[in-house]
């Protein structure tokens, strides 16, 4: 009698393949493989023995493809037509160089690539970048596009930008460094994406300095947006009217945005009150814009990097008020004026403080004292540029921070002597970062590795100029999550070299991270391959 439908399925999945194998393949827009993985494909594709990768639903090969890295699925994406087309539609994510000689690519690249969500555009400094017309061609064929990161595309116009918006309505992240549009193409966007929840704005060079600034926002986006990024504007105050008005805000983050802050944070705070991170940076702030940022009852986290005009009456105003506080982040620059009695107040209304970094201020036993006791839930601590702590210090802690998990020390005064001292304290310490201080000796970590050996230790020290610091002991701060962008070299590049960025990450998947390498298809064909055979 008749087949089952299943092995009715598999019998046609298979003359289809084959039917796709005896057709010619067109490679007009795929990059070169290497001579040696051409051979190996060749030969299994036309072998006539069962291939099982074949037989996999498209869905289950999408999943696949979605787990490797940028590298694997272009290499994937040369096997043959089915993977080319499951390849580029299952691609959410796409990083492309935006020179001005991307255009007459963007038909062919869109129409493999249909189901962009995520998008990255950046040009060279030293060339000319994409325009208007390339812009709105791109929101022609990514109308479903939720975010988009613009790198130096200087020839982008507020014409542009209007026309992009209204085709990418939207649209919930927006990113854009060293671009030449202005307050008229970012309002643009703001009054036609009503979805947007995060802007990030970098050197805008076309908002007018002054008092003659056009003022941007609120517009549609400020109801739904969340986070807000400023840097380095030279009248970062003209976007006063969009903060003001982002009644949902939770993170504000200003960096190096000249204007007098302290004007502003009142009339911020008295319209957004639900605030839960405040980061500001060389910026004109002083103890009366804390005095209106203690009014944010919600803060969780706050930085104040190089602001030299606050000072411990602030900072308590801010504890006394912001009992959620759990990150504190403050760089004072060496002017000395924030320490204990600051740090103090901190201690004594912010129970629920877990990270605390300091950076050129100089805490003594007092103010370490009231942290220990009071801070329970303290798990991070960095001391970095403090005259003050040395090894009587870092004893202290050892004894007293009980629940401290990470500690970092830099040109400190501290020597061997408190790396002893750690040997026998913080029972929850897992990873230790020494550097730049003179007194601590590889010796002396080395002590500490061995004496506590679940413990991580990095030590960084001072070696002459011309010796090399080992790679171990690099400063592992926090890193930009950037996207690389690779070179454009003449129109013969096609959609598979452009992309540089996949929907996935190698590591989603343990399992398939053991199969990633630099000849994954390969290898995983010539086994194929070889069973068919046997």
């Amino acid at each position: 009698m008749g087949q089952s439908v299943s092995a009715a399925k598999l019998r046609n999945r298979r003359d289809w393949n084959h039917r796709q194998r005896s057709k010619p393949k067109s490679t007009a827009l795929i990059c070169p493989m290497q001579a040696e993985e051409t051979e190996e494909l060749e030969r299994s594709n036309t072998d006539g023995s069962s291939d099982f990768i074949s037989d996999l639903p498209d869905e289950c090969l999408a999943c696949i493809f979605q787990s490797l890295s940028p590298a694997d699925r272009k290499r994937c994406s040369l096997v043959c037509r089915r993977w080319l087309l499951i390849e580029g539609q299952s691609r959410h994510r796409l990083s492309l160089n935006a020179q001005s000689d991307l255009q007459p690519l963007i038909p062919s690249i869109f129409s493999r690539f249909d189901a962009v969500t995520k998008l990255a555009l950046k040009c060279d400094r030293r060339s000319v970048s994409i325009g208007d017309e390339s812009l709105v061609l791109i929101s022609e064929r990514c109308r479903n596009l939720t975010r988009l990161k613009l790198r130096a595309c200087r020839d982008l116009t507020d014409a542009g930008m209007l026309a992009f918006a209204k085709n990418c309505k939207g649209l919930k992240k927006l990113s854009c460094g060293s671009c030449a549009f202005g307050a008229k193409g970012m309002n643009a966007v703001l009054d036609n994406c009503l979805a947007l929840e995060e802007l990030s704005v970098k050197r805008l060079r076309g908002i007018t300095d002054g008092a003659a600034a056009e003022p941007i926002g609120p517009g549609v986006a400020a109801a739904a947006l969340k986070t807000i990024c400023l840097k380095e504007l030279y009248n970062g105050q003209c976007f006063g009217p969009l903060i003001i008005g982002s009644k949902n805000l939770k993170s504000l983050k200003l960096f190096r945005c000249s204007g007098d802050w302290d004007k502003l944070f009142p009339l911020i705070v008295e319209r957004v009150a639900g605030m839960v991170e405040i980061h500001m940076e060389r910026i004109q702030v002083s103890d009366v814009g804390l005095a209106a940022i203690s009014n944010c009852s919600n803060l969780e986290i706050l930085h104040l990097v190089k602001t030299p005009e606050c000072t411990n009456a602030g900072l308590g105003a801010v504890a006394e008020k912001c009992n959620l506080l759990r990150k504190l982040h403050i760089d004072g620059w060496k002017a000395n004026r924030i320490g204990d009695q600051g740090l103090i107040a901190v201690a004594k209304s912010c129970p629920n403080l877990q990270e605390l970094v300091l950076i050129g201020v100089n805490p003594t036993k007092l103010s370490l004292e009231m942290l220990a006791s009071n801070c329970p839930n303290l798990e991070r601590l960095a001391l970095c540029g403090s005259d003050t702590v040395g090894d009587a210090e870092i004893s202290f802690i050892a004894v007293k921070c009980i629940a401290l998990k990470k500690l970092c020390i830099k040109n400190c005064p501290v020597s061997d002597h408190g790396m002893e001292a750690l040997a026998s304290g913080c029972p929850n310490l897992v990873k230790v970062k020494v550097k730049k201080c003179r007194g601590v000796t590889s010796e002396g970590a080395d002590w500490l590795r061995a004496t506590r050996g679940s413990l991580v230790v990095n030590l960084d020290i001072n070696l002459d100029m011309g010796e090399h610091l080992d790679a171990s002991a690099s400063d592992g701060g926090a890193q930009d999550n950037g996207i690389e962008f690779p070179p454009m070299v003449g129109s013969q590049i096609g959609a598979s070299s452009i992309a540089s960025s996949s929907t996935g990450r190698s590591t989603s998947f343990k399992l398939l991270g053991l199969m990633s390498g630099r000849s994954f298809v390969a290898c995983t064909l010539r086994r194929l391959a070889s069973s068919s055979r046997s």
